[in-house]
Order: structure tokens, then C-alpha cells, then sequence
């Protein structure tokens, strides 16, 4: 039986058309579709199955995130075998930027499978990349790594990114907001909310505030990389071009 031919337990599934829209998406179908269906579903949606821990996507976002960025340095260390440290750096950030991977989760449609919870009032910008990274996690757990991987390179590096055009791109996000913040005479700061010591997870929280509000925040366990990823927060919803 090949990958796209239908196994037999699906066709009494009660996630039969999930099954389906899934096997469209990643090119085969799910083992277990409980880690996908996790993977779509956020904090707000979320109930809790221990203190301070909820069944949502979120441990599967620090999974897939993870992935992604083995995946991605290795094609980048084979594509270019001559370049530098800093070039192969640069060109991951710009594959795996937060807005990239939103733009991905769109151009696969997963935002229609996200569930949330509507009576809570605004929702994150990065939720849509946070899915795609978490469904990374899912078939990752389902299917391993090599399946993970294979999905990353055929279906995503291959059809959504144009490499070439990333290569030319340069975004520095941080940069490109303190250009703004200075334009616009913004008073403006890069928070730490939690030390990366005293964080259960070791991460830093870094928060960005302007003229006293909060526009931008972001988790890492690099402290410039976190401040990267809170300006890019910042960049999308202040809606500035790049």
C-alpha cells in the first residue's frame, strides 16, 4: 500500500475528513490523528491536564520549531557548501522568521483548522506559524524524523520559499524597527520580563515597549535572538513593509 492509498481505519473515522484534508496537505496520512489535532489547537481553546500545563500546541510548537531549524541548516549547510557561517546564519533566519512561517501556514491553509477559543478577545499575530511549527512536531512524533523532514524539503523549502530571492532579502528586524522607532521619534525599550536563570524553561522573555506600550514579545534561549523575535512581533503588528 502506497502512502496515498486509503487505509482501511479511516473509512470508519470520525476524523475521516480531517484525515483527508491532512493527507492533501502533507502527502500522506496520519498514524495518529489525536497529535494532529493537538497541533491545531491553541492555548485559548486549551483545558488544563495539570498544574500549570494545557493540552495545547504548545509543547508541539517547541518541537517542531526545533526541526525546522535542524532541517533547514542541514539543506542550507549542502546548498551552499562554500559560504560562511554568517551567510548560512542570515539565510536560516530568513527561513524560519516568524513571518515566514505564517506565510507558510497560510499558503497551506492551516489557519482553517486552528481551533480557539472566540470569547477571548485579541489573538496572537504569530498563531498561524506557531500551528505550522507545531504540525511539524505532529509528524515528527507520528511518522519520524526522516518523514518530518522529507515533508520540510518537498513541500515547503521546494514549493513556498524562493531561495534565491531570500538570499538578496535582507531583514534585520531589530534593526529595521530602531530605524523606525528613530524616524518616528519613538521612545522605546527591549524589556526583560524573565531572566533565562530563573526561567523553568531557561528561555529569555524579552518584551518591547514604545511610548509606554507593549508591541512586541518573544520567548528564546538566546537573549539577542529573543529581542530579534520581539521586534519582528513588533514589525507585523505595526504593519511595517519588509
Amino acid at each position: 500500500m502506497t502512502v496515498f492509498q486509503k487505509p482501511i481505519r479511516i473509512y470508519f473515522s470520525p476524523e475521516k475528513k480531517l484525515h483527508e484534508s491532512l493527507r492533501n496537505i502533507l502527502g500522506f496520512y496520519p498514524l495518529n490523528i489525536h497529535l494532529y489535532k493537538l497541533a491545531f489547537r491553541h492555548s485559548s481553546a486549551a483545558q488544563q491536564i495539570k498544574k500549570g500545563v494545557k493540552d495545547s500546541n504548545e509543547r508541539l510548537e517547541f518541537l517542531g520549531d526545533s526541526i525546522i531549524g535542524t532541517v533547514v541548516a542541514e539543506y542550507l549547510f549542502k546548498k551552499f557548501p562554500y559560504k560562511d557561517e554568517g551567510f548560512l546564519t542570515k539565510m536560516r533566519s530568513k527561513m524560519v522568521s516568524r513571518n515566514q512561517h505564517n506565510q507558510i501556514a497560510l499558503k497551506l491553509g492551516l489557519n482553517k483548522f486552528i481551533e480557539t477559543d472566540d470569547r477571548v478577545g485579541s489573538k496572537p499575530s504569530s498563531i498561524n506559524g506557531d500551528a505550522y511549527e507545531a504540525l511539524v512536531g505532529a509528524i515528527y512524533l507520528d511518522k519520524g524524523y526522516t518523514t518530518a523532514q522529507q515533508f520540510i524539503l518537498k513541500r515547503i523549502i521546494n514549493i513556498h520559499l524562493d531561495i534565491d530571492e531570500l538570499e538578496t532579502k535582507e531583514i534585520d528586524f531589530k534593526s529595521k524597527f530602531i530605524e523606525w522607532a528613530q524616524k518616528e521619534k519613538k521612545a522605546f525599550t527591549f524589556e526583560t520580563l524573565i531572566d533565562a536563570a530563573v526561567s523553568p524553561d531557561k528561555q529569555f522573555t524579552i518584551r518591547l515597549i514604545v511610548d509606554n506600550e507593549a508591541v512586541g514579545k518573544a520567548q528564546h534561549y538566546s537573549k539577542k535572538r529573543a529581542e530579534q523575535l520581539a521586534a519582528e512581533d513588533a514589525c507585523e503588528r505595526l504593519l511595517l513593509n519588509y
